[in-house]
């Protein structure tokens, strides 16, 4: 999808960049406030280093951590102030990204999402993981399905969410319905690592697409990521 590292890139080539970023311990409203700038400071910083690159993923949990808090105080809303100031960062920037989030429910648990953004600052995806890691994580299956977008350069593009990935079935209806780079964003701990790689390549070369993989990094003083960016044709 792009010659030498995205410095000579092909007129249809997508230079995506993963962002494999510390964990954050969020808790409060304050931290989600400093997590957020965290993360605006980031796509600005991909468009400086990489003037070439069309999409900048980061990986799940990069806002909240991996606390499992429903705290309602600490969820997000697609109109709310996070999605606003990932939307402003990427139109300022003029750059593609996907960011996870953990969206409000009003009848029941909060929902594990993702969203992608485009270059104009328009809300272009919106997925909620449909296999929350039970019993581990406390988040409200999604019901929308999956959804392929056009992306940057026309690409067509998909997101899936962490365990969504280990099964065939999620990475088969991405392909079916088109998708030529499929994203997933996660937040896995170290023992998973064989897991997370072969079924990251198991997916790309099942369904002949690519497939754009990134993890969470480093430790918040309870729980270690393990880190990992993988791109699979």
């Amino acid at each position: 999808m792009n010659g030498l590292g995205g410095l000579n890139k092909s007129p249809h080539g997508v230079v995506i960049g993963l962002v494999q970023l510390q964990l954050p311990a969020v808790e409060t409203p304050s931290q989600l406030e400093r997590q957020t700038r965290r993360i605006v400071e980031l796509v600005g910083k991909a468009r400086r280093n990489l003037p070439g690159m069309d999409l900048v993923v980061f990986p799940e949990y990069a806002l909240h951590g991996l606390s499992m808090s429903t705290d309602e105080a600490l969820m997000c809303a697609l109109d709310g102030p996070e999605v606003g100031q990932f939307r402003s960062a990427c139109a300022e920037h003029r750059i593609w990204g996907c960011f996870s989030l953990m969206e409000r429910n009003p009848d029941g648990n909060p929902w594990n999402a993702g969203i992608v953004i485009d270059d104009r600052g328009e809300l272009r995806l919106h997925y909620r993981k449909l296999h929350p890691w039970v019993p581990v994580e406390p988040w409200e299956p999604g019901s929308g399905g999956i959804s392929v977008i056009d992306g940057p350069k026309g690409c067509r593009l998909a997101l899936i969410i962490c365990h969504d990935g280990m099964f065939p079935e999620m990475a088969r209806e991405c392909a079916y319905r088109g998708a030529e780079i499929m994203l997933r964003a996660a937040g896995y701990t170290a023992p998973i690592r064989e897991s997370w790689r072969f079924t990251n390549q198991a997916n790309a070369f099942c369904n002949l697409m690519v497939t754009a993989n990134v993890c969470l990094a480093g430790s918040d003083g309870t729980f270690d990521s393990m880190g990992e960016g993988m791109v699979v044709n």
